[in-house]
């Protein structure tokens, strides 16, 4: 199932698309070949593709962490082929006929080559039995309409069935408005199915990714057992700019940061991308890979 993700992905990144076309046009403006080296946004610093992949997409001068898709993320944390997705046609529909959403979602398919802006299943990490939800940003940046919520419970639901630990990669601008009401309602549903799963005592770890915000954040993203989060991710429910404008006052450099949610016990930890299949698989293993009781 992972090779099928990459596949799509490397069969859409060949269409030539408008939104492929502004990101060369954005590499050239910068003087920067597209595909052969980045530009880090943190430092500047100029690096080669193969340098960055080498490195887990992140930059080896100042710690930057660049944004992953979420086959990468699979391949990078599950055990090698090892990954069966759940609910791989279920796509968003158009409720309250809203200008144009339908034609955005068939963009952002054919340039993601994914169906919806999370990728659910199941696999194994360093030998333990995981469910495993990952949010892709490219996917309207993985806004969580009524398809994301649906395929994150099937998914919770799935792990309390199993008893198998539930791992999700959050990353998102909060709630999809094209689908109003019923996009916010998944806050709600999401969260109910993580009740239900805390009550079966099955570990819960929700993985930060930058940026986590809106209705994610304040749903199943701040709801995990561990909650861990990449350097700098943004973690929060109104942007620093919006919250700055409402209060009149200036906000600290680094606020909702990881690294300030860290120090004000909003998370449990901050982990660089290198190291994060290790800490996930030391948690599985604290916790007898199965959940908070362990065993079956």
């Amino acid at each position: 199932m992972l090779k099928d993700l990459f596949h799509k992905r490397r069969q859409y990144a060949t269409l030539g698309l408008p939104e492929s076309a502004r990101q060369e046009g954005a590499a050239q403006k910068d003087n920067i070949p597209k595909g052969i080296v980045n530009k880090c946004k943190t430092c500047g610093a100029i690096l080669m593709a193969k340098e960055l992949q080498k490195h887990l997409h992140t930059c080896p001068h100042c710690g930057y962490h660049f944004p992953l898709d979420a086959p990468t993320r699979i391949e990078w944390t599950l055990d090698n082929d090892c990954f069966f997705e759940y609910d791989a046609g279920l796509t968003a529909v158009d409720p309250l006929a809203f200008p144009d959403y339908p034609a955005k979602v068939r963009k952002a398919v054919e340039q993601t080559g994914l169906a919806e802006a999370v990728v659910t299943g199941e696999g194994t990490l360093q030998g333990h039995p995981v469910v495993v939800g990952v949010m892709d940003s490219r996917f309207i940046m993985a806004s969580m309409g009524s398809a994301v919520g649906e395929k994150l419970t099937r998914a919770i639901e799935r792990a309390g069935q199993k008893r198998y630990p539930l791992l999700l990669f959050t990353a998102s601008g909060g709630a999809r408005m094209q689908e109003g009401i019923l996009s916010l309602m998944q806050m709600a549903k999401t969260s109910a199915a993580l009740q239900r799963l805390h009550e079966q005592r099955v570990l819960y770890v929700t993985i930060i990714t930058h940026p986590t915000t809106g209705g994610v954040s304040a749903s199943f993203a701040s709801l995990g057992d561990i909650i861990l989060a990449e350097p700098g991710a943004l973690f929060g429910f109104a942007g620093p700019r919006v919250i700055e404008q409402t209060m009149r006052q200036k906000l600290p450099d680094d606020f909702q940061t990881a690294e300030f949610m860290l120090k004000h016990g909003m998370i449990d930890k901050v982990v660089h991308r290198k190291e994060m299949r290790n800490t996930l698989a030391a948690i599985l293993r604290m916790h007898g890979s199965r959940g908070w009781g362990g065993g079956d």
